[in-house]
Protein backbone atom coordinates (compact mmCIF):
# COMPACT_ATOMS: atom_id res chain seq x y z
CA UNK A 1 0.00 0.00 0.00
CA UNK A 2 2.91 2.38 0.61
CA UNK A 3 4.01 2.52 -3.06
CA UNK A 4 0.41 3.24 -4.09
CA UNK A 5 0.10 6.01 -1.49
CA UNK A 6 3.39 7.48 -2.62
CA UNK A 7 2.28 7.24 -6.24
CA UNK A 8 -0.87 9.20 -5.38
CA UNK A 9 1.18 11.84 -3.58
CA UNK A 10 3.42 12.31 -6.62
CA UNK A 11 0.72 12.17 -9.30
CA UNK A 12 0.46 15.53 -11.11
CA UNK A 13 -3.35 15.42 -11.26
CA UNK A 14 -4.00 14.36 -7.66
CA UNK A 15 -4.03 16.86 -4.81
CA UNK A 16 -3.71 15.26 -1.37
CA UNK A 17 -4.85 17.42 1.57
CA UNK A 18 -3.32 16.16 4.83
CA UNK A 19 -4.45 17.11 8.35
CA UNK A 20 -7.62 18.41 6.68
CA UNK A 21 -11.32 18.05 7.39
CA UNK A 22 -14.46 19.14 5.56
CA UNK A 23 -15.89 22.30 7.08
CA UNK A 24 -18.86 22.84 4.74
CA UNK A 25 -20.27 21.67 1.42
CA UNK A 26 -22.44 23.73 -0.90
CA UNK A 27 -23.80 23.30 -4.41
CA UNK A 28 -24.93 20.24 -6.30
CA UNK A 29 -23.74 17.48 -8.64
CA UNK A 30 -21.15 18.80 -11.05
CA UNK A 31 -20.81 22.03 -9.09
CA UNK A 32 -19.87 21.34 -5.46
CA UNK A 33 -18.01 23.95 -3.42
CA UNK A 34 -16.16 22.37 -0.51
CA UNK A 35 -14.57 24.40 2.29
CA UNK A 36 -11.60 22.62 3.84
CA UNK A 37 -10.21 23.29 7.32
CA UNK A 38 -6.47 22.64 7.38
CA UNK A 39 -4.85 21.96 10.74
CA UNK A 40 -1.22 23.04 10.99
CA UNK A 41 1.47 20.35 11.50
CA UNK A 42 3.52 23.03 13.34
CA UNK A 43 6.48 21.81 11.27
CA UNK A 44 7.63 23.27 7.96
CA UNK A 45 7.28 20.23 5.71
CA UNK A 46 9.26 21.91 2.93
CA UNK A 47 12.27 21.83 5.27
CA UNK A 48 11.62 18.61 7.20
CA UNK A 49 13.29 15.51 5.71
CA UNK A 50 12.00 13.00 8.29
CA UNK A 51 15.39 12.35 9.89
CA UNK A 52 13.81 11.83 13.33
CA UNK A 53 16.38 13.82 15.33
CA UNK A 54 13.59 15.91 16.87
CA UNK A 55 11.94 12.78 18.30
CA UNK A 56 15.15 11.75 20.03
CA UNK A 57 15.46 14.98 22.04
CA UNK A 58 11.76 15.53 22.86
CA UNK A 59 11.21 14.90 26.62
CA UNK A 60 7.47 14.18 26.37
CA UNK A 61 6.17 10.64 25.83
CA UNK A 62 2.53 9.64 25.38
CA UNK A 63 0.76 6.47 24.16
CA UNK A 64 0.96 5.97 20.40
CA UNK A 65 -2.37 6.02 18.57
CA UNK A 66 -0.95 3.97 15.70
CA UNK A 67 0.17 1.24 18.12
CA UNK A 68 -3.22 1.37 19.87
CA UNK A 69 -1.64 2.52 23.12
CA UNK A 70 0.85 -0.36 23.31
CA UNK A 71 3.79 1.79 22.19
CA UNK A 72 4.94 5.32 22.96
CA UNK A 73 5.49 8.40 20.85
CA UNK A 74 6.88 11.89 21.47
CA UNK A 75 5.11 15.25 21.36
CA UNK A 76 6.88 15.83 18.02
CA UNK A 77 6.68 12.62 16.02
CA UNK A 78 6.35 10.81 12.71
CA UNK A 79 3.10 8.80 12.98
CA UNK A 80 4.69 5.51 11.87
CA UNK A 81 7.54 4.09 9.82
CA UNK A 82 5.50 3.89 6.60
CA UNK A 83 3.92 7.33 6.84
CA UNK A 84 3.52 9.14 3.49
CA UNK A 85 4.96 11.70 3.42
CA UNK A 86 7.57 10.90 6.07
CA UNK A 87 7.33 14.21 7.90
CA UNK A 88 7.17 15.13 11.58
CA UNK A 89 4.31 16.98 13.25
CA UNK A 90 3.74 18.42 16.72
CA UNK A 91 0.84 17.49 19.01
CA UNK A 92 -0.07 20.80 20.69
CA UNK A 93 -2.15 18.96 23.30
CA UNK A 94 0.99 17.54 24.94
CA UNK A 95 3.87 19.72 23.68
CA UNK A 96 5.47 21.61 26.59
CA UNK A 97 5.76 24.80 24.55
CA UNK A 98 2.00 24.89 23.99
CA UNK A 99 1.43 24.21 27.69
CA UNK A 100 3.17 27.45 28.65
CA UNK A 101 6.71 26.14 29.22
CA UNK A 102 9.85 27.30 27.43
CA UNK A 103 11.03 24.33 25.38
CA UNK A 104 12.97 24.63 22.11
CA UNK A 105 14.79 21.29 22.15
CA UNK A 106 13.33 20.05 18.86
CA UNK A 107 14.04 23.35 17.10
CA UNK A 108 17.58 23.48 18.42
CA UNK A 109 18.29 19.88 17.41
CA UNK A 110 16.75 20.06 13.92
CA UNK A 111 19.47 20.70 11.31
CA UNK A 112 16.88 22.23 8.98
CA UNK A 113 15.11 24.41 11.55
CA UNK A 114 11.81 22.80 10.53
CA UNK A 115 9.66 23.23 13.71
CA UNK A 116 7.28 26.13 13.06
CA UNK A 117 5.43 26.97 16.27
CA UNK A 118 3.62 29.96 14.74
CA UNK A 119 1.72 28.05 12.07
CA UNK A 120 -2.03 28.67 12.21
CA UNK A 121 -5.17 26.98 10.97
CA UNK A 122 -6.17 27.88 7.41
CA UNK A 123 -9.20 27.41 5.15
CA UNK A 124 -9.41 26.61 1.46
CA UNK A 125 -12.34 26.40 -0.94
CA UNK A 126 -12.22 23.86 -3.75
CA UNK A 127 -14.68 23.21 -6.57
CA UNK A 128 -15.39 19.58 -7.45
CA UNK A 129 -17.91 17.77 -9.59
CA UNK A 130 -18.39 14.68 -7.42
CA UNK A 131 -17.51 13.42 -3.95
CA UNK A 132 -16.56 9.92 -2.73
CA UNK A 133 -17.05 9.32 1.00
CA UNK A 134 -14.57 6.68 2.22
CA UNK A 135 -14.32 7.46 5.94
CA UNK A 136 -13.48 3.94 7.12
CA UNK A 137 -14.45 2.56 10.51
CA UNK A 138 -13.79 2.57 14.24
CA UNK A 139 -13.78 -0.42 16.56
CA UNK A 140 -16.59 -0.69 19.05
CA UNK A 141 -14.88 0.25 22.35
CA UNK A 142 -14.05 -2.69 24.55
CA UNK A 143 -14.75 -0.45 27.57
CA UNK A 144 -18.44 -0.71 26.64
CA UNK A 145 -18.40 -4.44 27.40
CA UNK A 146 -19.38 -4.38 31.06
CA UNK A 147 -19.19 -8.16 31.42
CA UNK A 148 -15.43 -8.11 30.75
CA UNK A 149 -13.28 -6.65 33.53
CA UNK A 150 -10.78 -4.00 32.32
CA UNK A 151 -7.33 -5.56 32.16
CA UNK A 152 -4.13 -4.74 30.22
CA UNK A 153 -4.02 -8.32 28.95
CA UNK A 154 -7.53 -8.09 27.46
CA UNK A 155 -6.86 -6.40 24.13
CA UNK A 156 -8.67 -5.85 20.85
CA UNK A 157 -7.67 -7.47 17.57
CA UNK A 158 -6.03 -4.32 16.21
CA UNK A 159 -3.75 -4.23 19.23
CA UNK A 160 -2.82 -7.87 18.64
CA UNK A 161 -2.21 -7.00 14.98
CA UNK A 162 0.35 -4.40 16.08
CA UNK A 163 1.98 -6.94 18.39
CA UNK A 164 2.36 -9.34 15.46
CA UNK A 165 3.73 -6.63 13.12
CA UNK A 166 7.52 -6.65 12.61
CA UNK A 167 7.57 -2.86 13.06
CA UNK A 168 5.23 -2.97 16.06
CA UNK A 169 5.92 -2.15 19.70
CA UNK A 170 7.37 -5.61 20.40
CA UNK A 171 9.18 -6.09 17.09
CA UNK A 172 6.85 -8.91 16.06
CA UNK A 173 7.38 -10.99 19.20
CA UNK A 174 4.19 -12.02 20.98
CA UNK A 175 4.35 -10.47 24.45
CA UNK A 176 1.78 -9.72 27.14
CA UNK A 177 1.24 -5.98 27.58
CA UNK A 178 1.22 -6.28 31.36
CA UNK A 179 4.63 -7.86 31.99
CA UNK A 180 6.21 -8.64 28.59
CA UNK A 181 6.02 -12.40 29.08
CA UNK A 182 5.24 -14.76 26.20
CA UNK A 183 1.58 -15.89 26.51
CA UNK A 184 1.30 -19.67 26.39
CA UNK A 185 -2.50 -19.72 26.21
CA UNK A 186 -4.46 -17.15 24.18
CA UNK A 187 -8.23 -16.92 23.94
CA UNK A 188 -9.79 -15.24 20.91
CA UNK A 189 -13.37 -14.01 21.41
CA UNK A 190 -15.41 -13.45 18.27
CA UNK A 191 -18.51 -11.25 17.97
CA UNK A 192 -17.39 -9.06 20.89
CA UNK A 193 -19.79 -6.15 20.90
CA UNK A 194 -21.60 -7.25 17.75
CA UNK A 195 -24.64 -9.39 16.94
CA UNK A 196 -26.13 -8.28 20.24
CA UNK A 197 -29.16 -6.06 19.53
CA UNK A 198 -30.10 -5.73 23.20
CA UNK A 199 -26.81 -4.29 24.43
CA UNK A 200 -24.34 -3.53 21.63
CA UNK A 201 -24.18 -3.59 17.80
CA UNK A 202 -27.00 -5.63 16.26
CA UNK A 203 -25.24 -6.59 13.03
CA UNK A 204 -22.41 -8.91 11.97
CA UNK A 205 -19.13 -7.07 11.28
CA UNK A 206 -18.28 -9.60 8.54
CA UNK A 207 -14.47 -9.47 8.72
CA UNK A 208 -13.95 -10.83 12.26
CA UNK A 209 -14.08 -14.57 11.49
CA UNK A 210 -11.32 -14.35 8.90
CA UNK A 211 -8.89 -12.10 10.75
CA UNK A 212 -9.36 -14.14 13.94
CA UNK A 213 -8.34 -17.29 12.05
CA UNK A 214 -5.37 -15.41 10.56
CA UNK A 215 -4.19 -14.09 13.93
CA UNK A 216 -4.58 -17.49 15.57
CA UNK A 217 -2.45 -19.08 12.86
CA UNK A 218 0.20 -16.36 13.18
CA UNK A 219 0.25 -16.80 16.96
CA UNK A 220 0.77 -20.55 16.51
CA UNK A 221 3.71 -19.89 14.18
CA UNK A 222 5.31 -17.36 16.57
CA UNK A 223 4.72 -19.48 19.71
CA UNK A 224 4.89 -23.13 18.59
CA UNK A 225 4.31 -24.48 22.10
CA UNK A 226 1.36 -22.17 22.78
CA UNK A 227 -2.33 -22.99 22.64
CA UNK A 228 -5.06 -20.90 21.00
CA UNK A 229 -8.78 -21.08 21.79
CA UNK A 230 -11.44 -19.40 19.64
CA UNK A 231 -14.89 -18.77 21.13
CA UNK A 232 -17.38 -18.27 18.30
CA UNK A 233 -21.14 -18.11 17.68
CA UNK A 234 -20.85 -19.45 14.13
CA UNK A 235 -18.16 -19.05 11.50
CA UNK A 236 -19.17 -16.90 8.54
CA UNK A 237 -16.55 -17.51 5.85
CA UNK A 238 -18.37 -16.64 2.63
CA UNK A 239 -15.60 -15.36 0.33
CA UNK A 240 -13.56 -17.28 -2.22
CA UNK A 241 -11.14 -19.55 -0.40
CA UNK A 242 -12.33 -18.37 3.02
CA UNK A 243 -13.87 -21.67 4.08
CA UNK A 244 -10.66 -23.50 3.20
CA UNK A 245 -8.64 -20.99 5.21
CA UNK A 246 -10.79 -21.48 8.31
CA UNK A 247 -10.59 -25.26 7.88
CA UNK A 248 -6.82 -24.96 7.85
CA UNK A 249 -6.99 -23.08 11.14
CA UNK A 250 -9.32 -25.62 12.76
CA UNK A 251 -7.22 -28.54 11.55
CA UNK A 252 -4.13 -27.37 13.45
CA UNK A 253 -3.82 -29.23 16.72
CA UNK A 254 -3.17 -26.15 18.87
CA UNK A 255 -6.13 -24.04 17.65
CA UNK A 256 -9.32 -25.18 19.36
CA UNK A 257 -12.65 -23.70 18.22
CA UNK A 258 -15.29 -23.61 20.96
CA UNK A 259 -18.85 -22.76 19.97
CA UNK A 260 -20.16 -20.49 22.69
CA UNK A 261 -20.67 -16.95 23.95
CA UNK A 262 -18.26 -15.58 26.54
CA UNK A 263 -20.15 -14.36 29.62
CA UNK A 264 -17.28 -13.22 31.89
CA UNK A 265 -13.59 -12.40 31.73
CA UNK A 266 -11.79 -11.60 34.96
CA UNK A 267 -8.31 -11.90 36.47
CA UNK A 268 -7.47 -14.64 38.93
CA UNK A 269 -3.86 -14.35 40.05
CA UNK A 270 -1.53 -14.31 37.07
CA UNK A 271 -4.16 -15.84 34.81
CA UNK A 272 -7.28 -14.56 33.11
CA UNK A 273 -10.35 -16.73 33.56
CA UNK A 274 -12.71 -16.85 30.59
CA UNK A 275 -16.19 -18.25 31.27
CA UNK A 276 -18.50 -19.08 28.39
CA UNK A 277 -21.60 -21.09 27.59
CA UNK A 278 -21.39 -23.94 25.06
CA UNK A 279 -24.37 -23.21 22.78
CA UNK A 280 -24.52 -26.85 21.62
CA UNK A 281 -24.49 -28.73 24.93
CA UNK A 282 -25.50 -25.87 27.24
CA UNK A 283 -22.55 -26.60 29.52
CA UNK A 284 -20.34 -23.94 31.09
CA UNK A 285 -16.86 -23.63 29.60
CA UNK A 286 -13.92 -22.27 31.59
CA UNK A 287 -10.51 -21.52 30.12
CA UNK A 288 -7.44 -20.07 31.82
CA UNK A 289 -5.54 -17.71 29.55
CA UNK A 290 -2.47 -15.49 29.59
CA UNK A 291 -3.93 -13.15 26.94
CA UNK A 292 -7.43 -12.49 25.59
CA UNK A 293 -7.99 -11.00 22.13
CA UNK A 294 -11.41 -9.49 21.42
CA UNK A 295 -12.71 -9.36 17.84
CA UNK A 296 -14.57 -6.09 18.38
CA UNK A 297 -17.42 -5.10 16.09
CA UNK A 298 -16.94 -2.37 13.49
CA UNK A 299 -18.94 0.84 13.41
CA UNK A 300 -18.77 4.15 11.54
CA UNK A 301 -15.75 6.37 12.06
CA UNK A 302 -15.83 9.11 14.68
CA UNK A 303 -17.37 12.32 13.36
CA UNK A 304 -19.06 10.70 10.37
CA UNK A 305 -22.53 11.74 11.55
CA UNK A 306 -21.49 15.41 11.54
CA UNK A 307 -19.89 14.93 8.12
CA UNK A 308 -23.09 13.30 6.82
CA UNK A 309 -25.06 16.41 7.79
CA UNK A 310 -22.62 18.62 5.88
CA UNK A 311 -22.84 16.37 2.82
CA UNK A 312 -26.61 15.94 3.13
CA UNK A 313 -26.44 12.13 3.15
CA UNK A 314 -28.08 9.74 5.57
CA UNK A 315 -26.25 8.00 8.42
CA UNK A 316 -27.76 5.48 10.82
CA UNK A 317 -27.34 5.39 14.58
CA UNK A 318 -24.10 3.42 14.20
CA UNK A 319 -22.47 6.01 11.92
CA UNK A 320 -22.86 3.92 8.74
CA UNK A 321 -23.93 5.79 5.60
CA UNK A 322 -26.98 4.74 3.59
CA UNK A 323 -26.95 4.02 -0.14
CA UNK A 324 -29.71 5.18 -2.47
CA UNK A 325 -30.83 1.60 -3.20
CA UNK A 326 -29.32 -1.67 -1.92
CA UNK A 327 -29.51 -3.32 -5.37
CA UNK A 328 -29.90 -0.61 -8.01
CA UNK A 329 -27.72 2.05 -6.40
CA UNK A 330 -25.24 0.32 -4.07
CA UNK A 331 -22.49 2.96 -4.40
CA UNK A 332 -24.62 6.10 -4.73
CA UNK A 333 -25.94 8.11 -1.82
CA UNK A 334 -29.37 9.75 -1.84
CA UNK A 335 -27.69 13.02 -2.89
CA UNK A 336 -26.72 13.06 -6.56
CA UNK A 337 -22.97 13.31 -7.13
CA UNK A 338 -21.97 11.84 -3.75
CA UNK A 339 -20.79 8.23 -3.72
CA UNK A 340 -19.83 5.73 -1.00
CA UNK A 341 -16.89 3.38 -0.69
CA UNK A 342 -15.55 0.95 1.90
CA UNK A 343 -16.58 0.68 5.52
CA UNK A 344 -18.22 4.10 5.40
CA UNK A 345 -21.28 2.17 4.20
CA UNK A 346 -20.98 -1.05 6.22
CA UNK A 347 -18.19 -3.42 7.35
CA UNK A 348 -16.54 -5.13 4.40
CA UNK A 349 -13.31 -6.86 3.49
CA UNK A 350 -10.49 -5.40 1.41
CA UNK A 351 -11.54 -6.99 -1.88
CA UNK A 352 -15.11 -5.74 -1.43
CA UNK A 353 -13.82 -2.28 -0.59
CA UNK A 354 -11.63 -2.21 -3.71
CA UNK A 355 -14.56 -3.37 -5.85
CA UNK A 356 -16.86 -0.69 -4.46
CA UNK A 357 -14.21 2.01 -4.84
CA UNK A 358 -13.72 0.98 -8.47
CA UNK A 359 -17.47 1.09 -9.01
CA UNK A 360 -17.69 4.58 -7.50
CA UNK A 361 -14.84 5.76 -9.74
CA UNK A 362 -16.60 4.26 -12.77
CA UNK A 363 -19.83 6.04 -11.88
CA UNK A 364 -17.98 9.35 -11.68
CA UNK A 365 -16.24 8.73 -15.03
CA UNK A 366 -19.62 7.98 -16.58
CA UNK A 367 -21.03 11.15 -15.02
CA UNK A 368 -18.22 13.34 -16.35
CA UNK A 369 -18.26 11.78 -19.80
CA UNK A 370 -21.72 13.16 -20.62
CA UNK A 371 -22.33 16.57 -22.11
CA UNK A 372 -25.56 16.87 -20.10
CA UNK A 373 -26.60 15.55 -16.70
CA UNK A 374 -29.41 13.00 -16.65
CA UNK A 375 -32.07 13.25 -13.97
CA UNK A 376 -35.27 11.42 -13.11
CA UNK A 377 -38.30 13.38 -14.40
CA UNK A 378 -40.06 13.17 -11.01
CA UNK A 379 -38.93 16.51 -9.61
CA UNK A 380 -40.82 19.19 -7.77
CA UNK A 381 -42.28 22.25 -9.46
CA UNK A 382 -44.03 25.29 -7.98
CA UNK A 383 -47.02 27.13 -9.41
CA UNK A 384 -45.99 30.74 -8.78
CA UNK A 385 -49.55 32.00 -9.15
CA UNK A 386 -50.69 29.84 -6.25
CA UNK A 387 -47.55 29.98 -4.05
CA UNK A 388 -47.86 32.28 -1.02
CA UNK A 389 -44.19 32.16 -0.05
CA UNK A 390 -44.90 30.62 3.37
CA UNK A 391 -41.60 28.67 3.34
CA UNK A 392 -42.95 25.37 4.64
CA UNK A 393 -41.52 23.55 1.62
CA UNK A 394 -38.08 25.04 2.25
CA UNK A 395 -38.15 23.85 5.87
CA UNK A 396 -39.01 20.23 5.06
CA UNK A 397 -36.76 19.74 2.00
CA UNK A 398 -33.98 17.35 3.02
CA UNK A 399 -31.88 18.17 -0.04
CA UNK A 400 -31.90 21.96 0.10
CA UNK A 401 -33.44 21.96 -3.37
CA UNK A 402 -36.16 24.51 -2.72
CA UNK A 403 -35.99 28.01 -1.32
CA UNK A 404 -38.18 31.10 -1.24
CA UNK A 405 -37.14 33.98 -3.49
CA UNK A 406 -36.88 36.96 -1.08
CA UNK A 407 -37.86 39.43 -3.79
CA UNK A 408 -40.76 37.66 -5.52
CA UNK A 409 -41.87 35.79 -2.35
CA UNK A 410 -42.40 32.53 -4.22
CA UNK A 411 -40.59 29.20 -3.89
CA UNK A 412 -37.97 28.20 -6.47
CA UNK A 413 -36.78 24.62 -7.15
CA UNK A 414 -33.22 23.67 -8.11
CA UNK A 415 -33.85 20.72 -10.41
CA UNK A 416 -30.27 19.42 -10.01
CA UNK A 417 -30.74 19.02 -6.26
CA UNK A 418 -34.33 17.75 -6.16
CA UNK A 419 -34.66 13.97 -5.69
CA UNK A 420 -38.44 13.81 -6.00
CA UNK A 421 -39.18 12.72 -2.44
CA UNK A 422 -42.47 14.69 -2.37
CA UNK A 423 -42.01 16.22 1.09
CA UNK A 424 -42.61 19.73 -0.26
CA UNK A 425 -45.85 18.69 -1.95
CA UNK A 426 -47.08 17.10 1.29
CA UNK A 427 -46.19 20.19 3.35
CA UNK A 428 -47.52 22.86 0.95
CA UNK A 429 -50.83 24.21 2.37
CA UNK A 430 -51.89 25.79 -0.93
CA UNK A 431 -51.01 22.92 -3.25
CA UNK A 432 -48.57 25.06 -5.21
CA UNK A 433 -45.74 22.51 -4.86
CA UNK A 434 -46.33 19.36 -6.88
CA UNK A 435 -44.20 16.55 -8.32
CA UNK A 436 -43.90 16.48 -12.08
CA UNK A 437 -45.81 13.45 -13.46
CA UNK A 438 -47.10 12.79 -9.95
CA UNK A 439 -49.44 15.71 -9.24
CA UNK A 440 -52.38 15.29 -6.87
CA UNK A 441 -54.81 15.29 -9.79
CA UNK A 442 -52.92 12.55 -11.60
CA UNK A 443 -52.73 10.37 -8.50
CA UNK A 444 -56.45 10.78 -7.79
CA UNK A 445 -57.31 9.94 -11.40
CA UNK A 446 -55.22 6.77 -11.21
CA UNK A 447 -56.92 5.78 -7.94
CA UNK A 448 -60.33 6.51 -9.44
CA UNK A 449 -59.61 4.38 -12.48
CA UNK A 450 -58.45 1.58 -10.23
CA UNK A 451 -61.55 1.72 -8.04
CA UNK A 452 -63.96 1.93 -10.99
CA UNK A 453 -62.36 -0.96 -12.88
CA UNK A 454 -64.06 -4.39 -12.87
CA UNK A 455 -63.14 -6.49 -9.86
CA UNK A 456 -61.04 -9.02 -11.79
CA UNK A 457 -59.11 -6.36 -13.71
CA UNK A 458 -58.41 -4.33 -10.57
CA UNK A 459 -57.22 -7.47 -8.78
CA UNK A 460 -54.82 -8.16 -11.68
CA UNK A 461 -53.44 -4.61 -11.44
CA UNK A 462 -52.93 -5.06 -7.69
CA UNK A 463 -51.01 -8.32 -8.10
CA UNK A 464 -48.90 -6.87 -10.91
CA UNK A 465 -47.92 -3.91 -8.74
Amino acid sequence: MVPMALEAMLHPRIRVHLLTEVEAVEGYVGNFRVILRKHPPLVDWDRCDGCGVCQEVCPVEVPSEFDRGLGRRKAIYIPHRRAVPRRALIDPQVCLRFQGEECNLCFDACPKGAPAFLQRETFEEVEVGAIVVATGYDLYPKEALGEYDPDPDVIDALQFERILAPDGPTGGEVRRPSDGRVPREVVFVQCAGSRDPEHHLPYCSKVCCMYTAKEALLYRERVPDGRAYVFYMDVRATGKGHEEFVQEATSRGRILYLRGRVARIFREGEKLRVIGIDTISGRTLEVEADLVVLAMGLRGAEGVKELAKKLNVLADEHGLLSESHPKLGPVESLTAGIYLAGCAQFPKEIQDTVSQASAAASKILSLFSREELLHSPEISRVDEEVCSGCGYCEEVCAYGAIEVDPRKRVAKVNAALCEGCGACAAACPSGAAQLTNMANRQVMEMLGAFLEAPRGEAEGWRKAS
